[in-house]
């Protein structure tokens, strides 16, 4: 008698679930996102519910086909393990856990790892975990790359969590999470998580409610994005897409954001926005110019001002920033209303650039209603730019505050650089420890120096760079 060993037992009697589970799943019919799945009457409920139980808790791909050799495409045994787990799904609630062990996992075939279309029924609770962040990787490598997501969600699933493993794009131009959402898809947990290689998106979001409530903690954004990590706003499907700005509540937590080229998160669409912690720096540059982006990457685009209420909050608190080159920004805000908050953040780690004087990181457009911008306790290099199309007397005596920061590069006088306005007198400096003056060297005080004012000093008269054709000019202080 042949030697059989326990998980090859285990993998044939799966493999028989996996089949039974398939032709049910592909008999059942939607019954809306209101309704979980129905329990006939008679015998074929109990006896459905029994063939349910039989399913194990927790499925390991390895024991429905994967080998996670690098070279052998495991992308049956993947989309096996995600129709046994969507078969488990009772009145609504999902019963099983996705197991993925140390290994390299190459995946072909687009939304093999999570393919949430009708006719499954709306469900609640999905965890995929793999062993560790980078033990466990999974070879996204399709055909071809745009248009092409390693795993979907059309309005079926909530509350999905990912956990210890890295993803990692095989071919250029290939996505990661495309999520569409009319009130199901939404509460979204990544743990552990690391993405690697070149993508269009890290996740896409589309529909016109929800696709809120997501959270990331201890990841590492690697790799690149010709569009960005995290970009909400697609409207492929709505005509308004102001629709979604029904999309709120993102946090980052303990982050590292250390990506190539590309923009972290990006929102036409939707916002109230907290990323705490963590470290992040983009190393390179973009391969070329394009018509949206020019050469820039950056952190925190919002590049549509008008905007329904609620979702424009922006707050960054204890992150460090490195700005490696002068295409690198911060944030680039062109929101006409709301807040946005940095607190005891740092982007003076290699002010000793040549271009870190001059750089401008942080952008915004203002007006009327702000938005009001505020840096508490955080140290600041280069200048930053505010451009506005408002009359002076239409704005706010007070639109953006600085408070208790040092300002690396420069003094308070020269540190906003204003387009639109001839003095930003709605820009504040309080108890801030200004930098030299342009022509001054930057050199260690002698002891017993006084720090400087935080009062403006006079208006500075050498030109600006010539990337960014508007003057500096001085604050209001207070």
């Amino acid at each position: 008698m042949s030697r059989v060993s326990r998980r090859q037992l285990l993998r044939g009697g799966v493999s028989v679930l996996a089949a039974t589970a398939l032709t049910a799943h592909n008999a059942s019919a939607a019954v809306g996102p209101e309704r979980g799945p129905e329990v006939p009457n008679g015998p074929a409920g109990p006896e459905r519910d029994r063939s349910r139980a039989r399913l194990p808790l927790v499925i390991n791909v390895a024991d429905v086909g994967a080998v996670g050799d690098g070279r052998t495409d495991d992308s049956s045994a993947f989309e096996i393990a995600y129709s046994l787990a969507a078969s488990r799904v009772s009145r609504g609630v999902g019963r099983t856990v996705i197991e993925i062990p140390a290994g390299e996992f190459l995946i072909t075939r687009p939304n093999a790892l999570l393919n949430g279309v009708a006719p499954l029924r709306a469900a609640n609770g999905l965890r995929i975990c793999g062993a560790g962040k980078r033990m466990t990787t999974l070879v996204f490598r399709p055909a071809r790359g745009p248009g092409s997501y390693l795993c979907r969600n059309e309005d079926i699933w909530s509350n999905l969590s990912f956990e210890r493993m890295q993803f990692r794009s095989a071919t250029p131009g290939a996505s990661f999470f495309s999520s569409y959402s009319t009130g199901q898809a939404q509460d979204y947990r990544f743990s552990e998580c690391e993405w690697m290689g070149e993508w269009e998106y890290g996740l896409a979001l589309d529909g016109d409610d929800t696709n809120s409530e997501m959270r990331w903690e201890a990841c590492r954004v690697g790799g690149s994005y010709r569009r960005a990590f995290l970009y909400s706003g697609l409207s492929r499907r709505q005509a308004d897409p102001n629709d979604q700005d029904q999309f709120l509540n993102y946090w980052f937590t303990d982050m590292k954001v250390e990506y190539e080229w590309g923009n972290f998160l990006e929102f036409p669409y939707g916002g109230s926005i907290t990323c705490r912690g963590g470290s992040y720096i983009i190393t390179g540059t973009r391969p070329g110019s394009t018509a949206e982006y020019g050469t820039s990457s950056t952190f925190f685009r919002f590049p549509v001002p008008q905007h329904h209420d609620s979702v424009q909050r922006f707050h960054a608190e204890d992150i460090r920033f490195e700005i490696r080159n002068p295409q690198v920004r911060i944030i680039d805000c062109a929101w006409k209303s709301g807040t946005v908050h940095f607190s005891d953040c740092d982007d003076t780690g290699i002010a000793f650039k040549d271009f870190s004087t001059d750089v401008l990181a942080h952008r915004y457009a203002v007006g009327p209603r702000g938005p009001l911008v505020r840096y508490d306790s955080c140290q600041l290099v280069g200048r930053h730019a505010y451009r506005t199309e408002s009359p002076p007397d239409a704005l706010p005596p007070t639109v953006a505050r600085y408070d208790m920061c040092l300002l690396r590069s420069r003094r308070a006088s020269e540190f906003v650089v204003a387009e639109g306005a001839e003095r930003p007198d709605f820009v504040s400096f309080v108890d801030c420890l200004d930098g030299p003056g342009r022509d001054e060297a930057l050199v260690p005080a002698p002891p017993g120096t006084p720090q400087s004012s935080t009062s403006p000093a006079p208006l500075a008269s050498a030109p600006p760079p010539a990337a960014d054709p508007v003057a500096p000019v001085p604050g209001r202080a207070r």
